[in-house]
């Protein structure tokens, strides 16, 4: 239980990031980051150390946002996730207009990837795990996280500048 304590302020805005990337909504994303510490706490007895403690949450962390989409029978919208940029970034409004452009650009891009895909890119960006992580979260190697998010990440970018 102590090392989850420790570990809450380091993993909180990764698994926080990660909801908020999957759901757009920052409610539902402190109430599902507020539920995946809850069930961690209840359930730390079941933590086997055969992996992370981060992976371990994470796995909660998917569990219960799956949870969530049947509940709620919602259906992922990509287009619509992290679209804002701070403000205090921008210069002017046509670098507002050519940021906000470029972002729904690449969520679309990302919202076009096979769900296992867009699974690696989501976890690796917004939940900021490892590829080994990564893997063990979807049952293949380190390797095959890292190989897939690179082409991943390659065929996304060659996209993007084919498009401008």
């Amino acid at each position: 239980m102590k090392k989850l304590e420790e570990e809450y302020e380091e993993i909180q805005p990764k698994i926080y990031a990660f909801f908020y990337a999957k759901t757009g909504n920052q409610a539902t994303a402190q109430d599902l980051c507020h539920d995946t510490f809850y069930e961690a706490c209840k359930n730390i007895a079941s933590f086997n150390g055969t992996s992370t403690l981060s992976t371990w949450m994470f796995s909660i962390a998917t569990n219960l946002l799956k949870k969530y989409y049947r509940k709620n029978k919602y259906q992922l919208s990509l287009m619509q996730k992290l679209s804002a940029v701070p403000e205090t970034e921008i210069h002017s409004l046509e670098e507002l207009a050519e940021i906000k452009e470029d972002t729904k650009r690449l969520l679309h891009l990302i919202s076009k990837l096979e769900d296992s895909a867009r699974e690696i890119v989501l976890l690796r960006i917004y939940g900021e795990l490892s590829f080994a992580d990564i893997g063990a979260l979807i049952g293949k190697s380190e390797n095959y996280a890292r190989v897939t998010f690179h082409r991943l990440k390659l065929r996304i970018q060659k996209t993007m500048e084919d498009t401008l």
